[in-house]
């Protein structure tokens, strides 16, 4: 979950069906339904870019913004199959993701510089 207080929205990332669902938090009712990619496990709410990420373990982040109401996926990142583990910092504009050790591949940190 991701909270936009300024904004009194609620985000809210789901697994199965894989959606991101918004809620107004001064009603309690949801707003908006997106499709994101699967398997997610961390969401962050950008304030300086109004923005979300949805780290999935599919090997994706999903990248959202939203305008009165309507939010639509802007960009989806490859990350590694697994990936789910997410940190964003504000203050770097970077979002790190934990990609898992697979076959041969070792486990590593991922960094995105957002723009």
């Amino acid at each position: 979950m991701a909270l936009d207080e300024e904004s009194h929205q609620l985000f809210v990332a789901t697994r199965s069906p894989a959606l991101l669902i918004v809620y107004d938090t001064r009603s309690g009712k949801e707003i908006a339904r997106v499709p994101v990619c699967g398997d997610s496990d961390d969401l962050f709410f950008d304030h300086a870019r109004d923005q979300l990420y949805v780290v999935c373990g599919t090997g994706q982040v999903d990248v959202l913004r939203g305008e009165g109401g309507q939010f639509e996926r802007t960009e989806r990142v490859p990350t590694a199959p697994g990936a789910r583990t997410g940190l964003f910092v504000p203050s770097l504009s970077m979002l790190f993701v934990a990609a898992p050790a697979r076959g041969e591949s070792m486990a590593e940190i991922r960094a995105y510089r957002i723009p």
